[in-house]
């Protein structure tokens, strides 16, 4: 499944039906007068929140989507019968926005949150509603009102209790593989992945949502890489992990160059949670891992932990540190 997490969509809601003008024509029934029933009212269409979807995928490929019209009233005093709601699904952490895609409308978070984003049409009155002492043949009836019809943008951000950020190749998609049941594509070139990856770790008996987020390069709050479309993804996330891999050459300038992208995009990322954990430490022997620790911890108000993706017992440690940060 392709991953989107912006979409543009038209919808229109349905019309409601036209009033009735009829009058009663039985043979043997005198003084029949009006029976004309109102229209039904139009269809609505509503957004509801799913969480076994995570990309806005569908609308990619139906951008256009308008619910059902009222029927029109009839004789006999018959109401026309309501358009069918339409309802749409969208993921967990959508945001609906205007056409100009800055005015938030909605914010899904909780699953099964309902919003009407497009109100259909009142049923027009039948001619029985305008019979009076005074007037009582009337003629008049009024049409269904308009359903409502708007341009919308639909902007997903992944809601997660941890994010993993750090550069391109520090290990996040394989760490997130070893912690998770998730697969995400693993290779040694940079950008392997392209698209945000959930996957859920369970431990004592509980489980964290984890999101393994794109490298973020130099510049990435200006679009270079990746770019700002993921930025926004580590938003929704509780705390964070930053995976840094023990072998760059300048480990502080590494852990600054991914800390900037984040106060450049937003300053309120800066002050989550944080957890910097150096990865690939079986490349390099033991009285290295040590002397980077106690430069690479001056300075530093965030925790510090090793690991090697291949270690169960490292992995243990990642996760019990990660339960007590969301907990």
């Amino acid at each position: 499944m392709k991953f989107l997490d912006q979409v543009k969509i038209y919808i229109k809601a349905g019309n409601g039906g036209d009033g009735s003008p009829s009058f009663r024509r039985e043979k043997y029934v005198e003084y029949g007068g009006p029976d004309g029933g109102d229209g039904g009212k139009g269809g609505s269409i509503i957004l509801k929140a799913e969480e076994n979807l995570n990309t806005l995928i569908d609308y990619r490929y139906q951008q256009h989507h308008k619910a059902q019209r009222g029927e029109n009233g009839a004789g006999q005093n018959r109401t026309g019968k309501g358009g069918d709601d339409s309802f749409l699904k969208v993921p967990l952490g959508t945001q609906v926005f205007e056409e100009d895609n800055k005015t938030l409308l909605f914010d899904f978070n909780k699953r099964g949150e309902e919003f009407v984003v497009a109100i259909g049409g009142k049923g027009g009155l039948g001619n029985t509603r305008f019979k009076s002492s005074t007037n009582r043949a009337p003629r008049k009836f009024t049409k269904g009102g308009i359903g409502e019809e708007f341009t919308v943008w639909l902007q997903l951000k992944t809601i997660a209790d941890i994010g993993i950020i750090g550069l391109p190749n520090a290990g996040k998609s394989s760490l997130l593989a070893a912690i998770t049941n998730a697969n995400p594509k693993i290779a040694n070139y940079r950008f392997t992945t392209l698209n945000p990856n959930l996957g859920v770790a369970s431990y004592d008996d509980k489980e964290i949502t984890i999101a393994d987020i794109p490298g973020l390069v130099e510049g990435a709050h200006e679009g270079v890489g990746l770019g700002i479309q993921f930025l926004k993804h580590i938003e929704r996330c509780k705390s964070l992990l930053h995976l840094i891999d023990i072998t760059n050459l300048d480990l502080n300038e590494s852990y600054e160059q991914v800390k900037n992208e984040l106060k450049s995009y937003s300053s309120k990322l800066i002050d989550k949670k944080e957890l910097v954990v150096l990865n690939k430490i079986d490349l390099v022997d033991e009285d290295t891992v040590k002397d980077v620790i106690d430069y690479f911890s001056k300075d530093k108000s965030c925790e510090i932990m090793t690991m090697t993706t291949l270690e169960k017992d490292s992995i243990s440690k990642i996760k019990a540190k990660l339960l007590s940060y969301v907990s």
